[in-house]
């Protein structure tokens, strides 16, 4: 029996027209500590395929996979409790603290030289918070001095006497994290923190001027001050910061399926509105700086959903936040991404929250495997293929009726041109949850004509997904049928479904 179609799906794109380069960083993650993302994650002493450092081999093998680009760290809320001199020096002197944040007890057994001995074995940038809820302009310069200054200074001298002879040279630092929202450990007014940011900006700068750096932006478009926010911040720090955050989760609510999976509308809104308040800011200022976005939060995260673990205060690394993606998560999540590359201008730097266990792609058993979630899978296509040039493309889709943003298209999608190998990558979405979509796209000036491979991600059961008993449930397979000719891509797409199509230069 044949699957039921719709009417088809058009996509125009032109060589000639694109969007920007895709910046690296946009493939970069987000490492907190919060509940088992570090220890039995990252980290795991004892375990069978742990290094002498305690890093776990196979999670490792997985993060390499994947094409993590960049490491935000350390948080997140935890952040702003953070005390970096109690995670340095011999493992027998760092005290244990209770974390604020996540009513957890941290040991501080994985501090900040493990973190660069991590991104060091995984060839990850570093991307450094300091602690602007609890401290402020004196202890993000001393961290700095601690981990970028050469040598010859109390702090310096005291890294190098803890093992790293040779700067850490971190150059991208965060300003705190999430100060608008008022569960943050020392939450500020839009006024306080744009003074406290532009004065910390500014000290750390006379230490080292070409950082770069990060202001914190709304914790979400639904917040109350967001807009205002951004534009008293921009206000107070335009000249100090390079980069405005955002932060963004998506869950299906109340059963409301078809608009969970045009969550990328709402997130396109949200880049689109974050940059006209940074242009207006710069008109006001008169300044042709141009502030940048750094999407240093996103993901689909249900947290409407009660924990399934029991969890006790100050557990050491509870099960917090361990959500287990289905096919239909994977492909909100990869409309994510496709709304990220279609703000590759804006947007250069992206950090997916988090990496492992907690709301992440690769998710680990104490003393056992490492698998991959749904979501990891079109992270790790769009990490390898995604770079490049993005093309501005244009779509007439079907659309179909959703409760939260009215009419949407059944298609989304990117194109993304390497021009030093002419290959050519879309990225498609297919959102109808129980048609077919077929596809049509126009290849205006691509000397890209061979196809090179469809691979799709879907399956009959729209909740199907990866466990440890079944940890190769939902993968990645080829589709057939799909055909070039005549300068016209031709595809079915599957119902609900994430679909990579890369193109070769003829031969």
């Amino acid at each position: 029996m044949s699957r039921p179609r719709t009417a088809p799906a058009r996509l125009t794109l032109d060589a000639a027209f694109g969007i920007g380069s895709v910046h690296p960083r946009l493939y970069g993650s987000f490492v907190e500590h919060l509940g088992r993302c570090v220890y039995n994650g990252l980290y795991e002493p004892g375990h069978p395929d742990a290094d002498q450092a305690g890093l776990r081999q196979d999670v490792l093998a997985l993060i390499r996979e994947l094409g993590v680009t960049t490491v935000r760290y350390p948080g997140g809320n935890f952040v702003s409790g953070y005390r970096w001199e109690d995670t340095v020096g011999p493992h027998e002197q760092r005290p244990v603290r209770l974390d604020l944040a996540w009513r957890s007890t941290e040991t501080n057994r994985f501090g900040l030289g493990e973190f660069m001995d991590f991104c060091r074995k995984a060839d990850i940038e570093p991307m450094m918070a300091v602690n602007l809820g609890t401290r402020g302009v004196e202890d993000a310069v001393r961290l700095l001095e601690y981990t970028n200054h050469p040598g010859g200074t109390q702090l310096s001298d005291q890294r190098i006497g803890h093992g790293a002879k040779e700067p850490y040279g971190i150059r991208m630092w965060c300003l705190g994290n999430e100060m608008d929202g008022p569960w943050q450990i020392g939450h500020k007014t839009a006024e306080e923190y744009g003074r406290l940011a532009a004065e910390t900006a500014r000290a750390m700068r006379m230490i080292q001027p070409d950082l770069e750096l990060v202001a914190c932006g709304s914790s979400g478009s639904d917040i109350a001050t967001f807009g205002s926010w951004e534009a008293t911040v921009l206000e107070a720090t335009y000249d100090q910061v390079d980069y405005v955050s955002l932060h963004t989760y998506y869950e299906e609510i109340d059963g409301d399926r078809d608009s969970f999976l045009a969550s990328a509308v709402d997130m396109e809104h949200f880049i689109e509105s974050v940059v006209a308040t940074c242009d207006h800011v710069r008109a006001r200022l008169k300044t042709g700086k141009r502030i940048n976005l750094s999407f240093d939060e996103w993901n689909v995260w249900y947290q409407k959903r009660p924990n399934p673990h029991p969890v006790g205060d100050w557990q050491e690394a509870p099960r917090l936040l361990e959500d287990n993606y289905s096919v239909t998560d994977a492909v909100v999540f990869g409309s994510l991404i496709i709304a990220l590359l279609r703000h590759a201008d804006r947007v250069t730097s992206a950090s997916l929250a988090q990496l492992v266990n907690v709301i992440a792609p690769i998710m680990t058993e104490p003393g056992g495997p490492a698998w991959r979630q749904t979501t990891f899978f079109p992270f790790a296509q769009a990490s390898r293929h995604g770079r490049g040039r993005v093309l501005r493309v244009e779509v007439d889709s079907p659309t179909y009726t959703t409760a939260k943003f009215g009419e949407v298209p059944l298609l989304h999608a990117t194109a993304v041109s390497d021009d030093d190998t002419g290959a050519v990558t879309v990225f498609v979405v297919n959102r109808s949850q129980s048609r077919a979509l077929p596809l049509e796209v126009d290849l205006h000036g691509v000397d890209a004509h061979s196809l090179t491979e469809h691979l799709v991600l879907a399956d009959a059961d729209p909740d199907a997904r990866n466990t440890l008993d079944q940890p190769e449930r939902v993968t990645p397979h080829s589709v057939t049928g799909t055909t070039v000719t005549d300068g016209v891509l031709r595809a079915e797409l599957a119902p609900l479904s994430w679909n990579m199509i890369r193109l070769a230069r003829r031969p």
